[in-house]
């Protein structure tokens, strides 16, 4: 398989007509070999435009589409402190990283952050790391610029705007039922607000569901 025509064509039918203007970020996916972030299995898969399974129950590398519009709203810039949830096989934090030079993953499966790895080092890129965290863990290394969470969430946990800098931005995709929205939270002093950017039907991450008979 040609996988840098494959590339090139996902960047072309699926980030820029969705209204992803962030050349360095066209630059980056155009040039991240995404096939070494998917199981070998997957790999024929890997510019699809799908959500595609890692091996893992409830676990999928995030479509390409969702994974950009996030990444584009946020205005990362190059030096600043940047950290994936739910890193995963490592593509987010790859994609951060090239963004901003440095990114903290977190992961709570060591199998998955052991698979990043491997794919972060196959793929040259410095300056990243994934760690082992749960979910809805205090984050290490902070605080941070740009928080990113590679899935969807039914809950936003504390301790998420907690590791943001003031002025810092955090991107979540919120489930609620069969309807999920991309979310923009940005600090300003102790507080943090948000705003909904877009559609987004992803998974909910195993851990982040609501509790029965919780309200949001």
């Amino acid at each position: 398989m040609d996988f840098e025509r494959a590339r090139n064509a996902m960047v072309d039918s699926q980030v820029r007509t969705n209204d992803v203007t962030e050349r360095r970020l066209q630059h980056i996916l155009r040039t991240l070999p995404r096939e070494l972030f998917v199981p070998e299995a997957q790999r024929p898969l890997a510019y699809a435009e799908a959500d595609i399974p890692l091996g893992v129950p409830g676990r999928v590398l995030m479509r390409v589409r969702d994974l950009a519009k996030l990444v584009d709203t946020l205005n990362v810039l190059p030096g600043e402190r940047t950290a994936v949830i739910a890193a995963g096989t490592g593509y987010a934090t790859a994609v951060m990283a090239r963004m901003a030079g440095t990114c903290l993953g977190f992961e709570p499966l060591e199998s998955l952050a052991q698979a990043g790895r491997q794919a972060l080092t196959a793929a040259g890129i410095e300056g990243a790391s994934i760690h082992i965290a749960a979910l809805d863990a205090a984050l290490d290394g902070g605080p941070f610029d740009v928080i990113v969470l590679d899935g969807a969430t039914e809950i936003v946990p504390d301790a998420w705007g907690e590791a943001l800098a003031d002025g810092g931005r955090m991107g979540v995709i919120v489930r609620d039922g069969p309807a999920g929205r991309a979310r923009r939270y940005a600090r300003s002093g102790a507080g943090l607000a948000f705003r909904e950017v877009f559609d987004a039907g992803i998974p909910v991450l195993p851990g982040l569901e609501k509790p029965a008979g919780f309200t949001f």
